[in-house]
This record gives C-alpha cells, sequence and structure tokens, in this order.
C-alpha cells in the first residue's frame, strides 16, 4: 500500500481544527439547557419584573458551566444590568448596570471568527452577542456613555452578511430594534425600509411592523 505524500503541516492543522471542533461540540452547551433561561429572558425584556432575577441566575449558572462562552456571557450581562430595574436604591442600579456591561465588554473579546457559527438556538455567536450587547448599551441612561458602541454595534450586526444565515425570527428582532433607533435617530427612510424589509419577508413581527410603519410621518 502506497503510502500518501501529503504535507505533514496539512495534516496537522487537520488535526487541529477536528480537535477543536470535538472540543466546541463537548462544550457547548444545549439548546435544551438554553431555553428555559431564554424564555426567562424574553419575559424579563418585556417588562416582567418578577422574571429578571431569575433570568439572571439561570443565566449566570450557565456561565460557570461554560465560563469561555461569549452568548451566555453577553446574556448573563444582559439580566444583571435589567436587575438595575429591581431597586430604587441608585447605588445598586449602578453596580447592576455596570456589572452587567463589563460581562458585557469581556463577552466581546472573547469573539473570534470561530463564533462566526452559531452556539445557541442556530444564530451565529458573533452576531447574537452584538445583538444582546447593543440592546444593553441603547437601554442604559445616556450619562454611562455607551450609546454611540451600542448603534455601532446594532449597525455591524444589520450590514452583517451572516444575517442572512440566521433564522427569520432572530432576523426580525433585529430589523425592528434597527427601526426603532432609527426612529429615535431621526432617520425615518431608514426606519421604513427596515419596517418594509420585515413584511416582505413575512418575518413573526410583520404586524408589530405594520403598525410602526402606519405610525411613522408621511
Amino acid at each position: 500500500m502506497q503510502l500518501s505524500h501529503r504535507p505533514m503541516h496539512r495534516i496537522a492543522a487537520a488535526a487541529a481544527a477536528i480537535a477543536f471542533t470535538l472540543s466546541a461540540n463537548a462544550w457547548a452547551i444545549s439548546d435544551a439547557q438554553f431555553q428555559g433561561p431564554f424564555e426567562r429572558f424574553i419575559q424579563a425584556n418585556q417588562g416582567n419584573e418578577r422574571a429578571i432575577e431569575g433570568a439572571a441566575e439561570q443565566f449566570t449558572a450557565l456561565l460557570r458551566q461554560e465560563p469561555t462562552n461569549p452568548a451566555l456571557m453577553a446574556y448573563a450581562g444582559a439580566a444583571t444590568a435589567m436587575q438595575a430595574n429591581t431597586t430604587w436604591l441608585p447605588w445598586k442600579k449602578m453596580r447592576f448596570a455596570e456589572d452587567g456591561m463589563a460581562l458585557q465588554d469581556k463577552a466581546l473579546t472573547l469573539l473570534t471568527p470561530a463564533h462566526n457559527a452559531p452556539l445557541q438556538h442556530q444564530v451565529p455567536a458573533v452576531l447574537e452577542v452584538r445583538f444582546v450587547v447593543a440592546n444593553t448599551f441603547l437601554a442604559v441612561p445616556g450619562f454611562m456613555n455607551r450609546a454611540a458602541r451600542g448603534a455601532k454595534l446594532l449597525s455591524d450586526v444589520v450590514t452583517s452578511p451572516l444575517l442572512a444565515t440566521a433564522p427569520l425570527s432572530f432576523r426580525g428582532d433585529v430589523w425592528l430594534r434597527a427601526a426603532q433607533h432609527a426612529v429615535q435617530d431621526k432617520q425615518p427612510q431608514q426606519a421604513r425600509a427596515l419596517l418594509q424589509q420585515i413584511i416582505d419577508a413575512n418575518a413573526p413581527q410583520a404586524q408589530a411592523a405594520r403598525a410602526q410603519l402606519q405610525a411613522l410621518p408621511s
């Protein structure tokens, strides 16, 4: 039997890539584990204050299992920052917001080209992390000086070629949030284009997009 003369450095690189893939798959939190905290996070994001603490605790617990997962870190940071809405004490509000955004800053630094692939529910991790962080940065008070960074992160997600590979529900969330930001930024034409994109794609957010489109000045 004739031996292959494939260069050894290519074999080593292929082996390293396989090892990386196996390692990533072995450590990834399953969608089943992710779904419960995610649903609670959505409830919290919709104004259910009772869900905020649970979302923060559950994502923090998952992050302990996989401390280098940037998606888990971004959600844990967002839920932690949301806890500022659960207290009247100014120093506690600041602590929750700052602790949450510190986690999210770290999540952004963990992103690598490997995170162009999905980690959770078929969304490219790089997009999910940036979108979650953008929402937090755009939501905190202006004196915390995160709005410009949040707007840049949101724009990066909207314009990323990877967005086309994400589920339609995620794309609809991104377009809807970007449209809302465009309205706040006094760019009605851009908002109108984004809302129409949701409608044309028949995304789950189409009804909300139609309502917001009708509310825009002509």
